[in-house]
């Protein structure tokens, strides 16, 4: 078992207190968005005998399990973080793992740098992700019914939103959602960004459902993602609430601080709130346009202890384990790897004592037991 030195990402739209108050540390004053723990590239977590990758590289099926390594390869499938959103990030849709692996193929053909700012797809897989609140946690995720998002920009009274609302009120629902998101984002961009001004003052003078998109066009006055993101549903998640985030579902976290977990990838396909790249036509592809229930995630409780958050993914499984008083003591020993993961209280985790925010690795078939008072996340796959 590997005690991991993690990295904290700093991100313009993070927090700038969330994760130093997790970690009991005075925050810095710089935006401190996500802690990474796995075996990325981009930011491997680091043990005593090297960076996560290394030593999954030096020996992937005794760390890894034959069974995780046979499904998955000689890699660590999945990335657990801890996202502090002090700020909305972009409006974002994932690929699903056919359409990651067409799109790298053919940005590969074509000879598209990896690093270049117009590169949709930077591997050849799909980026499924769940996020777990770990405080009040507000997001969007998922069309709303066409006719309620309507009603929505209508009551806004701005002349210039008026032909999205008559296309929202047309039919099929799909064919509505998908003219109306191709309008918004085709739009002039002085035309939008005069539109986009209007509504953010209707939105800020009328409060109560419209305070969230008045807040989002805060941080991204003028963005046609303002509006576009009024087309989704808004949740706010209780802490110990999820939301699983599949392939083509737009979505975009707002505020909050929360547990995250993805399969290994960087594939995301932007639909606006960000100043980056937005390929219109790739996005419009990939979009799933159908009006859903965010479908807030609570974990089913187990006989002995494990509260699962449920999800179709085998990359990743996360659950968690509430110890209520010392002395409680839990089992988790498997054939896959783990990465666990300490949030609240002070959990022993074998010869590791762990406090928020600290973390283990642990390999495949190691014997393995928490105990102490607190809050524990685990991380592992499905074989």
């Amino acid at each position: 078992m590997d005690r991991l030195d993690n990295t904290v990402r700093p991100y313009a739209w993070g927090s700038t207190t969330a994760i130093p108050h997790l970690l009991g540390v005075e925050p810095t004053g710089e935006p401190q968005a996500e802690m990474w723990m796995g075996a990325h590239p981009g930011a491997p977590s680091r043990t005593e005998r090297g960076t996560l990758v290394e030593v999954i590289d030096a020996n992937p099926e005794t760390e890894l399990g034959k069974p995780a390594v046979a499904k998955f390869g000689p890699r660590l499938p999945f990335l657990l973080k801890i996202l502090a959103a002090g700020a909305p990030l972009s409006l974002q849709v994932h690929p699903n793992l056919e359409q990651a692996k067409e799109g790298y193929a053919d940005e590969e053909r074509r000879g598209i740098p990896a690093g270049a700012p117009h590169r949709n797809y930077k591997d050849a897989n799909h980026k499924p992700e769940l996020i777990c609140a770990l405080t009040e946690f507000d997001g969007l995720c998922g069309f709303r019914d066409p006719v309620q998002a309507a009603d929505l920009l209508a009551g806004l009274g701005v002349d210039s939103l008026k032909p999205y609302v008559d296309l929202l009120h047309a039919t099929p629902e799909d064919a509505a959602l998908r003219e109306v998101l191709t309008a918004i984002l085709s739009a002039d961009p002085e035309e939008m960004a005069h539109t986009v001004a209007e509504a953010t003052a209707a939105a800020t003078r009328l409060g109560g459902d419209y305070a969230p998109y008045a807040d989002i066009a805060h941080h991204y006055p003028g963005d046609p993602g303002v509006i576009a993101a009024m087309l989704l549903n808004h949740v706010r998640l209780q802490p110990g609430e999820a939301l699983f985030l599949g392939a083509g579902i737009p979505h975009a976290y707002l505020n909050g601080l929360g547990v995250e977990i993805m399969a290994n990838s960087d594939n995301v396909l932007r639909c606006g709130l960000t100043p980056k790249h937005v390929d219109v036509p790739e996005l419009l592809r990939i979009v799933r346009f159908e009006a859903s229930d965010p479908g807030v995630l609570r974990p089913e409780a187990s006989e002995d202890g494990e509260e699962v958050y449920e999800t179709p993914i085998d990359e990743f499984r996360l659950s968690r384990y509430v110890l209520p008083e010392e002395g409680a003591a839990y089992h988790l020993t498997r054939d896959t790897p783990q990465i666990l993961l300490c949030t609240a209280g002070a959990v022993r985790a074998g010869d590791h004592e762990l406090s928020a925010g600290q973390s283990v690795f642990v390999p495949a078939g190691e014997k393995t037991e928490i105990s102490g008072t607190g809050t524990i996340f685990r991380a592992t796959v499905v074989v």
